[in-house]
């Protein structure tokens, strides 16, 4: 089988954040299925300096009155298709923001000409190549569907997965008549409350519509979670399914990590202690035995970290000391940065992201905070399982089903592997973290969590089998 997968960002290439790693994942693990992927990315300078001697095999004359060039290259085991358009997307900022922290404002274009190139592809045009099923990957490849229905190739199946339905791909209606789709398109697709919205589009127009956990797909039809959409994808829900996420199991390998001090596995956990004792002098801690928490994530209201400055003081207060790698909504950098300060040794921070920094701190941490209000995968737990660095994570989407709370049941079972906590609250987060603190204080109860964590298979093998019989349904359908 042949898949056109269309994402805006793809791991090792280009990453903000959980897309990228599914993007760049799911190719290698579907061909162990017999599933060829061939993935359609913008050329962003961090992807053209990457690829090694592309190949120039199709012309646009004009992607919504944009020229664009096709290249093919092999990267790492990956079939891409780069779209060059040096107009649209070389810029000095990230995929979506520039320097400044601000969306550009042609974003707008720049993904519709992506979508349209997509559509394309799909519909032919490049010699000795149509791919059996499209599958696209948030708001920023959503109008991919779009234009294959309205230039009827809907023979080739569309696939929409929803990473995260807060973002929505919302721009001015007054911006139809650019997008070169007939007029009916605007009320039977992409009209929302006076606006576009590319994402509803492709929910519209896509055979079907994916999720990336079973939990989340079940929120996203509530008016909490479904942001606006709910009613929609209800409409949907025949068509509706939730996959969770994997990680790739050779580059999240704590035997093997080249970036760590010291290698180790869930029989040699003792070895922990060397990435211990780095990532103590690289957060400038206090070398005590006290449990070392950690935080890698985007500092937002979404992912509840706007709780942590409240509940820090009693976290220190038992003996515990944390880890910040993040960056985001100011106001939250500066209350963490202020905890810091104010808790030397006890509390530490890196503001930013640094992909080496963050191995490190799932290998030396004894736990991960993960307080999102909503998830609809998650990665980072995946990670800390993988690592024996145990998740706290919030009871919602993803994390909910990743992750078995220590209950009784559960650690007399032995299969417990973190602790969840319900609501998204500061007080608590607060009893989470002291039930954490106890549960570590009985080492033979801890090390027996990290285990059954570390065989967690977290990897694409189970996900990656449900995707292929999923694709293999959808081609069969559009037969």
């Amino acid at each position: 089988m042949k898949v056109l997968s269309v994402a805006s960002e793809l791991y090792p290439l280009i990453k903000t954040g959980g897309l990228a790693d599914v993007a760049g994942a799911l190719p290698l693990a579907l061909a162990a299925h017999g599933v060829e992927t061939r993935t359609l990315i913008p050329g962003y300078p961090a992807v053209m300096k990457a690829v090694k001697a592309p190949k120039k095999i199709h012309e646009f004359g004009s992607l919504l009155d944009e020229r664009a060039t096709l290249l093919s290259a092999r990267h790492e085991g990956l079939d891409l298709l780069i779209l060059d358009c040096p107009q649209l997307y070389e810029r000095s900022g990230g995929p979506y923001l520039d320097t400044h922290g601000r969306d550009y404002p042609d974003n707008w274009k720049r993904f519709a000409v992506l979508s349209k190139a997509g559509a394309e592809i799909a519909a032919g045009a490049l010699a000795g190549y149509k791919p059996d099923l499209v599958h696209v990957h948030d708001w920023q490849s959503a109008l991919v569907p779009v234009y294959m229905r309205y230039a009827e190739t809907a023979e080739v199946p569309g696939l929409l997965t929803i990473h995260n339905i807060a973002f929505q791909g919302q721009f001015a209606a007054s911006l139809f008549p650019y997008l070169e789709l007939p007029g009916h398109a605007f009320y039977e697709a992409l009209e929302y409350y006076g606006t576009l919205s590319y994402l509803k589009s492709g929910i519209v127009t896509s055979y079907a519509v994916s999720t990336v956990s079973p939990s989340y797909a079940d929120e996203i039809l509530t008016p909490e979670f479904g942001m606006g959409l709910e009613g929609l994808i209800a409409s949907r829900g025949a068509d509706l399914y939730g996959i969770v996420n994997g990680i790739d199991a050779d580059v999240w390998n704590p035997a093997t990590d080249t970036l760590l001090p010291a290698g180790y596995s869930a029989a040699t956990l003792k070895k922990r202690a060397g990435n211990r004792a780095a990532l103590v002098e690289r957060f400038g801690l206090d070398a005590d035995d006290g449990p070392i928490f950690c935080v890698i994530s985007r500092l937002t209201w979404q992912k509840g970290l706007d709780l942590l400055p409240a509940v820090i003081d009693e976290l220190v207060a038992l003996g515990g000391k944390l880890a910040i790698l993040g960056s985001g909504d100011s106001d939250i950098e500066a209350a963490l940065q202020g905890a810091a300060a104010h808790n030397r040794g006890r509390v530490g921070m890196v503001l930013g992201y640094d992909e080496k920094l963050s191995h490190l701190m799932q290998a030396g941490s004894d736990v991960i905070l993960v307080p999102s209000r909503f998830e609809p995968c998650g990665l980072t737990q995946l990670y800390a399982l993988r690592y024996g660095c145990i998740p706290l994570v919030a009871r919602t989407g993803g994390l909910a089903d990743t992750i078995i709370d220590a209950n009784e049941a559960a650690l007399a079972a032995g299969v417990a592997t973190g602790v969840q906590f319900s609501p998204v609250t500061a007080d608590a987060l607060r009893r989470a973290i002291r039930r954490t603190i106890r549960l570590y204080r009985d080492q033979r109860l801890w090390s027996q969590m990290q285990k059954q964590g570390m065989k967690s298979d977290v990897s694409w093998n189970r996900s990656g089998v449900t995707y292929a019989e999923l694709y293999q349904r959808l081609v069969s359908k559009g037969q």
